[in-house]
């Protein structure tokens, strides 16, 4: 069996040098870095193969020397963090840039022409006709001494470190693993400096501007805080400027063009998406491009950070994707009315997960402050800018955290206060705000953001009151439903309902109930089915509360001292039915801001 041996490092000062040994046992690999004499003979640097060629039975056997690839160097043992799997972290170089992949043992129990896929297509000068030899090589080599832990996700990583597919900040003994041939989004260009300038200054004044930029350096505050994943959805016309705050955001991390999602993807897309992003922002343009049937439980899933489970061929488990993300979406429609489209009905827990944010009717659409400029002026000056500069503020933001470590428990909780909210719901959504002024706070006093004090704040807070105006600080569900009653009242109030006393002499095909005049005021008396329609989707228990915590229902039964949330009356035809007496108008202080 071959075996391999590494020279000492030789370098090259006039003639080439020789090794210490001047023969070598045969079959062997060897790696040279730089040109040298072996056995009296030149050999420039590469990874080499010394074996032994005999021509007949009766021959004596000759020593032959090829040439293999440039130098190849086994560096490490690598273990997979999420798995366990084994693999080998190869390097070499490529026109002077030292090019590094981890590759899976598992790679080499083939004919390994996915290993040569890998390394030709980053760069390695293989002799063609000894391509085969790589794999040989590489099998034989022995575990090297040095052991590293690699990982599939970007982001944090148990060792301390955060992980990209391009370099690795804060720690040297992990790499980020993959197939090879995957995109990276992660990319570069321009400088920090021109992002301020070109781009940042130009966030000033401008609510929705400076929330995606807050919305993009969050992602790494998720794991460091415990506030869940989520999002924000902007909402706003064709061509109001949505889709240029996405570009912002998408420049902290990477370019713009390539770092952006869409929501034309399937549910397992997303999860891919998502995964790949982990830790840092997922930017989700034009919801019109989803699936109406399965966008809000796209939402949930980016939300819970969890994906399907899979099965292998032998039904066994595979681990399931994970993320921490939060997602900055588009659209001119909401995530509920986009969701309406496909016949689904609103989802509150989908609604909190992907907030909407005003980004449609604002002095200039989606800003506020042009900067003088025109609105179409300000828009080309921004987009130009995004072209040049992009990829820097997020790593530089995570180096900081990690070079200037600061208690971002307390600094939550200092934010946090900013946003008062009674109901849980609406302060799981305040969460979501504070973390994004908490990273643009930090990102300022870390002179990343070129803002004054307070800019992230003030901004994340404004955008968070107007939703809170416009949705209440009480339960979801509960505004769904009583959404769901009021506007099942004015579609069918005078075809499915007729008046109580008169009800023997009017005839109505699928009635939902009557309604009666108290005092000038029209309540609805609804049957059990008409009501669990209004509100589909809920349990009669869950309509009823959600009813009796607006003191809507407006006649009631008391039976041995205790309250029927429903009314007994006698049918003019004789009998008696029991009925739900709704007041409408304790309905519309929910739909008011809708």
């Amino acid at each position: 069996m071959s075996t391999y041996e590494k020279p000492p490092s030789l370098s090259l000062v006039g003639e080439p040098q020789a090794p210490k040994a001047e023969k070598l046992d045969r079959p062997r690999y060897a790696v040279y870095e730089h040109p040298c004499t072996v056995e009296s003979k030149f050999h420039k640097a590469g990874t080499w193969y010394h074996g032994l060629k005999q021509s007949g039975p009766d021959e004596k056997a000759i020593p032959i020397d090829n040439w293999i690839c440039a130098p190849l160097t086994v560096e490490a043992e690598t273990v997979n963090s999420e798995d366990g799997t084994i693999g080998r972290l190869l390097s070499f170089s490529h026109r002077g840039k030292r090019i590094e992949w981890v590759m899976p043992m598992e790679a080499l129990a083939g004919k390994g022409d996915e290993v040569l896929k890998v390394l030709m297509g980053r760069g390695l000068v293989i002799e063609h006709h000894q391509r085969r030899q790589i794999v040989p090589y590489l099998a034989s080599h022995q575990s090297p001494e040095l052991v590293i832990a690699t990982t599939s996700k970007p982001g944090w990583h148990e060792s301390g470190a955060f992980v990209l597919p391009s370099r690795v900040i804060g720690g040297d003994n992990v790499r980020f693993q993959d197939s090879g041939r995957a995109a990276n989004i992660f990319t570069s260009k321009g400088a920090i400096s021109g992002w301020q300038t070109e781009i940042a200054t130009h966030c000033l004044g401008n609510p929705v501007l400076i929330l995606s930029v807050c919305c993009a350096l969050a992602g790494p505050l998720l794991a460091k805080v415990g506030v869940n994943g989520g999002g924000v959805h902007l909402v706003g016309d064709s061509s109001s400027g949505k889709s240029l705050a996405q570009l912002l955001a998408a420049s902290v991390w990477g370019n713009p063009g390539s770092f952006a999602a869409s929501w034309d993807v399937s549910k397992g897309g997303v999860e891919i998406e998502a995964a790949s992003r982990n830790d840092t922002v997922l930017i989700l343009d034009e919801i019109k491009r989803a699936d109406p049937k399965r966008v809000q439980e796209m939402a949930y899933a980016i939300a819970n950070g969890m994906g399907k489970g899979t099965m292998t061929r032998e039904r066994e488990g595979r681990a399931k994707l994970t993320w921490r993300v939060l997602a900055l979406s588009s659209g001119e429609r909401s995530l509920s009315d986009h969701a309406a489209i496909g016949g689904s009905g609103a989802h509150a827990g989908a609604e909190l997960r992907m907030v909407d944010v005003n980004a449609g009717t604002r002095t200039h659409r989606a800003f506020d402050d042009v900067h003088g400029m025109s609105g179409q002026e300000f828009h080309r000056t921004l987009n130009d800018a995004v072209s040049q500069n992009y990829g820097h503020v997020g790593p530089a933001f995570v180096e900081s955290l990690i070079q200037q470590p600061e208690d971002l428990h307390s600094a939550f909780r200092q934010v946090r206060e900013a946003f008062a909210t009674e109901g849980s719901q609406a302060g799981r959504v305040a969460d979501r705000f504070a973390i994004m002024a908490l990273a643009g706070e930090s990102a300022i006093r870390r002179n990343l953001l070129n803002w004054p004090k307070g800019t992230a704040v003030n901004a994340c807070r404004l955008l968070f009151n107007e939703w809170l105006s416009t949705m209440g600080d009480g339960s979801a569900e509960d505004r769904q439903i009583l959404r769901g009653i009021a506007n099942f009242i004015d579609l069918h109030g005078d075809s499915r309902f007729s008046e109580f006393r008169h009800s023997g002499t009017t005839t109505v095909h699928n009635r939902a109930g009557y309604y009666e005049v108290d005092d000038g005021v029209r309540l609805y008396l609804f049957n059990k089915p008409g009501l669990a329609e209004a509100a589909i989707g809920f349990s009669l228990d869950r309509i009823i509360r959600a009813l009796q915590n607006v003191d809507a229902l407006a006649k009631v039964d008391n039976e041995k001292g205790q309250k029927r949330a429903n009314k007994s009356y006698f049918m003019p035809g004789g009998g008696k039915s029991r009925f739900y007496v709704i007041d409408p108008a304790k309905l519309e202080h929910e739909s008011a801001g809708r």
